[in-house]
């Protein structure tokens, strides 16, 4: 349907912003659901952050999603936030209420478990499980994995003090590991998550050998460019379950659609393939 001038809007501001999939997958449930509502791009430097994000309910929005390099900023920002956004140390979703007043959220835990459970419904909770990296991403995994019960949860990081401040934030549930002890850090888990930016199209390879985990390990990569990772295709020969990084960017945006356009949507192949068009 076409815009009126009672139409909804959100976006979503980072820098850079064009390379965003975003507009496209929330286009599409906007086109889909019939919603009077848009979904812009806003591409925010970071000197001009703060005056941007407190435009936001001055400008008619109702919310915008944060991505790099702001999600720390907003947290900040805010003038309120949830216990969840809190833990992580980061907001990537952002309500305005009805007073104008802007609230933030994190919703990368949400999106990672959902799509961790549609892909590998197997997997299994009372397994230790690996993290590689200790970045925003990871935090979020983290939390998503100890609210669900997982016991011990094991980070490898190239930096290992950025390992052991996790392990500080999180408690005797987390335990470091040196980057260069990754692979036998593997024995025994049921669920290896790479966090780390390697592996993406224009970055080096993830060093990581497969050999030492057990057939029945789950194997997740939140890279999405590419789709299939060199990890993820070494693990899909050697008979793993295996979990692409698109369908948590996918139900990660569930929320916060929710709470603009007042529709909770729904995550489909379709919307996959229309939104991993070129990946």
């Amino acid at each position: 349907m076409g815009l009126t001038g009672s139409a909804r809007v959100a976006g979503v501001m980072g820098w850079p912003v064009a390379h965003s999939r975003s507009p496209l997958l929330h286009g599409h449930w906007l086109e889909t659901c019939g919603i009077d509502g848009a979904y812009v791009p806003l591409a925010v430097p970071p000197h001009r952050f703060e005056a941007a994000f407190r435009a936001l309910p001055f400008l008619g929005f109702r919310g915008c999603n944060v991505t790099l390099p702001h999600k720390e900023k907003a947290l900040a920002l805010a003038d309120s936030a949830d216990d969840l956004s809190r833990r992580i140390g980061a907001a990537n979703t952002i309500v305005v209420a009805d007073d104008g007043s802007l609230a933030a959220t994190n919703t990368d835990a949400f999106g990672f478990l959902e799509n961790l459970k549609s892909r590998a419904p197997g997997w299994r909770r009372d397994r230790p499980a690996l993290v590689l990296g200790a970045g925003g991403s990871a935090r979020a995994v983290v939390v998503a994995l100890l609210d669900e019960g997982v016991r011990e949860v094991r980070i490898a990081n190239r930096t290992l003090e950025r390992a052991l401040a996790l392990v500080e934030r999180f408690g005797p549930s987390v335990t470091a590991v040196p980057w260069d002890e990754r692979t036998s850090a593997g024995d025994g888990v049921h669920l290896v998550v790479n966090t780390t930016q390697l592996g993406m199209t224009g970055q080096p390879e993830l060093d990581f050998a497969l050999d030492g985990l057990e057939g029945e390990a789950v194997v997740c990569d939140l890279v999405y460019a590419p789709l299939v990772t060199d990890l993820l295709h070494r693990a899909r020969q050697r008979g793993h379950v295996t979990v692409d990084g698109l369908g948590m960017l996918l139900h990660q945006a569930r929320p916060g659609f929710a709470a603009w356009f007042g529709v909770d949507p729904t995550v489909t192949e379709a919307l996959r393939s229309i939104v991993s068009q070129g990946l």
